[in-house]
């Protein structure tokens, strides 16, 4: 069976779990088991901190596992980025006292707080900078102010909560972090299979199907307003003058391409959502 880890708590548990059963996985029911088998689909689920998941897969124990993009580089294990899933999004960014820092070269010398040893620590040594790592499992952003340390390397989203520390963001961005699929080797038989489920989720979430009406004269133009993944689908009606058309939309041009459509001379213009999905 297909040895899988899936974080059991954090803010990437609860839409691993959605993803993976939109794939067409059952998962457990209770929130305490740590261990899941899904017969039917030829799946073992392991419920594991999140940070630890880049350990065990890149250890070998288990086959592949959903974790962050800043876990992975964090734990500097052998497991591999394979596949992104495009949830969890976080900016890892520097900040220190207000007029303090100015580039990351300031930097040297310096004590840096941080719950990313690993990844900050490989980030600076790249830019040539010799800074003190300070690892501190959560709430960095108070160890300037306690006298642990000089600057923090932390997530930031609105950057609100260090300013109240009287920090600000400074130097590059450290990393663009999101949710990924990690493997020591994605040619393990069923890693494909759930590499291919997960794509299809992403693509049902991403796109939607968007049914119209069009005179046949103005079709041209209506494909070239929505040209769809690959071609629309078009269908003959009663009237030979029109046409039914059936075309992939990506869910945030929906309304804008609705609009176009009805502009141009199309009706009956419907959306419907996609629930799965391969491509």
């Amino acid at each position: 069976m297909l040895r899988v880890a899936v974080p059991n708590k954090g803010s990437l548990a609860e839409i691993s779990a959605e993803m993976l059963y939109e794939a067409g996985y059952s998962g457990r029911r209770d929130p305490r088991d740590l261990h899941y088998s899904d017969l039917r689909n030829g799946v073992e689920f392991f419920y594991l901190r999140p940070r630890d998941i880049a350990t065990y897969v890149g250890s070998g124990a288990l086959d592949v596992g959903i974790t962050g993009r800043d876990l992975l580089l964090d734990s500097h294990s052998e497991a591999q980025e394979i596949a992104e899933l495009s949830f969890g999004d976080s900016t890892f960014r520097f900040a220190g006292p207000a007029g303090q820092f100015q580039d990351l070269s300031d930097l040297a010398g310096q004590r840096v707080a941080t719950s990313y040893p690993g990844l900050v620590g490989t980030f600076l040594a790249q830019a040539g900078v010799q800074s003190q790592l300070v690892k501190l499992d959560g709430a960095v952003e108070s160890a300037v102010r306690l006298g642990v340390a000089d600057a923090v390397a932390d997530v930031v989203s609105t950057g609100s909560t260090l300013k109240k520390a009287g920090l600000e963001i400074f130097g590059p961005v450290i990393l663009e972090s999101t949710a990924v699929l990690v493997s020591r080797d994605e040619s393990i038989d069923g890693i494909s299979t759930l590499m291919r489920r997960l794509n299809g989720v992403l693509v049902a979430k991403q796109f939607v199907l968007m049914d119209y009406d069009v005179p046949k004269k103005l079709l041209d133009a209506a494909c070239a307003i929505a040209p769809g993944i690959e071609s629309p689908t078009v269908s003959p009606l009663h009237d030979p003058e029109w046409v039914a058309v059936r075309v992939m939309v990506p869910r945030a041009d929906r309304n804008d391409v609705m609009d176009k459509l009805y502009d141009l001379g199309a009706r009956a213009i419907l959306v419907s959502a996609i629930h799965a999905a391969r491509l």
